[in-house]
């Protein structure tokens, strides 16, 4: 009976362990940068090992890895705030042309459809066209009036990209504490997230995936 309880104990440790590794909680989004598609108070699931490195060819066949792909939502170390993770939606892929005119955007001359841009959101501004380097990046908020991306800081560069936002595990209507440390549980900020997560909580968005 106590090596049961032990083999059960420890593959429970393994299995913390390689979520730890490859899938980690993202915490409550701060702004909203990515409305519609995230809200303030929405925690996520990042799943971290779809784009990981590899060094063998065997890799690629067995793992699931592939390439960042346009469309996708992600989460980043932005170069200017290395402290701080930011979560856009990829844009433009290495060697691709972007350009933005009164709001909508081209990527190497064909306008790009965008179904997760709500159209009250669109700046009606121009940008660009610049390249996307070889290795980096232009990712974008679906907030167009309240993000700032690409357009002000540049390219992401892939050695900076955590992983992909797949899932909104729960979603509290209550915003972050803007005097707590950005993705950071403490003894003081626990009981305020308990607290919103059973009183506050958003259900009908808990599960959701992120398209």
């Amino acid at each position: 009976m106590l090596r049961e309880y032990a083999e059960t104990f420890l593959i429970c440790i393994i299995f913390v362990l390689f979520a730890r590794c490859f899938v980690c909680l993202q915490s409550e989004i701060p702004t909203g940068s990515m409305e519609d598609t995230l809200l303030v108070g929405d925690f996520l699931l990042v799943n971290r090992f779809l784009y990981a490195p590899t060094s063998f060819d065997i890799e690629n066949r067995l793992l699931p890895i592939r390439e960042i792909r346009r469309g996708e939502v992600i989460v980043f170390k932005q170069p200017q705030e290395p402290e701080v993770d930011y979560i856009k939606r990829v844009i433009g892929l290495p060697g691709e042309t972007v350009e933005i005119r009164r709001g909508h955007v081209w990527i190497d001359g064909r306008r790009l459809d965008e179904p997760y841009v709500n159209e009250l959101y669109r700046l009606k501004e121009s940008f660009g066209p610049v390249e996307v380097p070889a290795g980096e990046y232009f990712a974008m908020g679906d907030h167009r009036n309240k993000s700032a991306d690409s357009r002000d800081w540049g390219f992401v560069p892939q050695a900076a990209i955590k992983g992909r936002a797949f899932m909104i595990l729960v979603s509290t209507g209550a915003p972050p504490d803007p005097d707590e440390p950005p993705g950071k549980v403490t003894l003081k900020s626990l009981p305020r997230k308990l607290w919103n997560l059973a009183f506050k909580s958003r259900w009908d968005r808990a599960l959701q995936p992120i398209l």
